[in-house]
């Protein structure tokens, strides 16, 4: 027991003083895992702090749900109002009465980060920017994102009532790639050509992307830029490589070149100390016998993948996997009921669990359909 401890003991202090001797100048910072959530490193990061355009992450959020839940579509033509015209900063320099899809919009937001795009884009799904802020701001408490109060949909705006933190933003982005991967073929954009169309004829408009770190480090994947006076430099920037999915968030940075070396210092230091063990929820399907029902069993799955993250140097070949599940389940069953759990151990140590779930509805057996069954029996 002596030798465990000291070993474990051991292994946590190296990983502690390898996060000690990651060098973050920027204000606020953190690293987190995207399938687990699991946070790396941090610094600061429920400190609030002025977003600007990292709040286009939330934006480009409900963009995508709204294409789920088919309030719209890639294909819907959007008409530029005076007010969105209007926007300054960052911006495609959309005109009044100017049309574009919602697809070419979403690349104006993901690359060039278009302000402009943006308030389009809220008026398009909502009717106004006011209404799809407050869209934003539910949809950020649904998430659990504490130190965050949008309002605006671009991040523009310099009001003290505008604001999040570097956790926050991280929770925002892992929604935002982990339910729509999609997004990734907009953000690893790095130029493209789009068409305005206005009562002047046609032009050609390069977009150019606002994320240095898509030259600058071979796996990154996004996100998202942002910088005012009041935010400095900010950047939410993921990476793909070796199955692990990271985000880095940097906020407040002095100058735009440190909030890419630092974000790319942190995804470093992720891939050299993380290692994760996955398992797909196919691999939990079985049968469990069926009391009262037409059927002898039910089949049942995992409701989800599950995955771990370890930074201590773990020998997954040791994880144990477990069942808790009744001998017998009693009809009638809902495919999506929860009958049990599947739970992953190593070395004694409970590393999660997930919820096994039917995967068809299984009715009860009435009067008439034993009679059935007797019925059927007799003819055989």
């Amino acid at each position: 027991m002596i030798l465990v401890v000291t070993i474990f003991f051991a292994q946590s202090m190296s990983v502690k003083a390898e996060q000690d001797a990651v060098a973050i100048t920027s204000p606020s910072a953190i690293l987190i895992e995207a399938s687990t959530g699991k946070v790396i490193y941090e610094k600061n990061a429920e400190e609030v702090r002025s977003p600007a355009s990292i709040t286009k992450i939330m934006t480009l959020l409900l963009i995508f749900e709204a294409l789920e839940n088919g309030k719209i579509s890639l294909e819907d033509e959007v008409v530029t109002s005076a007010y969105a015209k209007s926007m300054g900063g960052s911006q495609v320099f959309l005109e009044e009465g100017e049309v574009q899809t919602v697809d070419t919009l979403i690349k104006c937001i993901a690359v060039a980060s278009g302000n402009d795009a943006s308030v389009c884009m809220a008026e398009h799904i909502e009717g106004s920017e006011e209404a799809f802020v407050d869209k934003m701001n539910e949809k950020a408490q649904q998430l659990g994102m504490q130190q965050t109060h949008f309002s605006d949909c671009c991040g523009l705006t310099n009001s003290d009532d505008h604001h999040t933190s570097a956790k926050d933003v991280a929770i925002m982005s892992r929604e935002l790639i982990t339910k729509y991967p999609q997004v990734f073929s907009y953000t690893q954009i790095w130029m493209e050509n789009i068409t305005h169309v206005t009562r002047q004829g046609s032009k050609e408009f390069t977009l150019s992307s606002t994320n240095k770190l898509l030259k600058q480090y071979e796996w990154t994947t996004g996100l998202k830029t942002g910088s005012t006076q009041k935010a400095k430099y900010c950047l939410s920037a993921t990476a793909e490589k070796n199955g692990i999915s990271l985000i880095a968030v940097i906020m407040g940075a002095s100058d735009f070149k440190i909030r890419f070396a630092e974000a790319k210092t942190l995804l470093e230091y992720g891939y050299r100390v993380s290692s994760l063990f996955q398992e797909k929820k196919e691999k939990f399907t079985g049968e469990v016998p069926l009391l009262g029902g037409l059927e002898d069993s039910i089949t049942y799955q995992a409701k989800e993948d599950f995955s771990y993250l370890d930074t201590t140097g773990a020998d997954f070949s040791q994880v144990e996997i477990t069942y808790e599940l009744p001998e017998k389940i009693e009809a009638p069953v809902t495919a999506g009921d929860e009958i049990g759990k599947v739970v992953f151990w190593m070395n004694q140590k409970e590393l999660g669990r997930v919820a096994l779930i039917a995967l068809e509805d299984a009715k009860r057996a009435g009067f008439s359909d034993y009679l059935k069954i007797i019925f059927l029996e007799l003819l055989c």
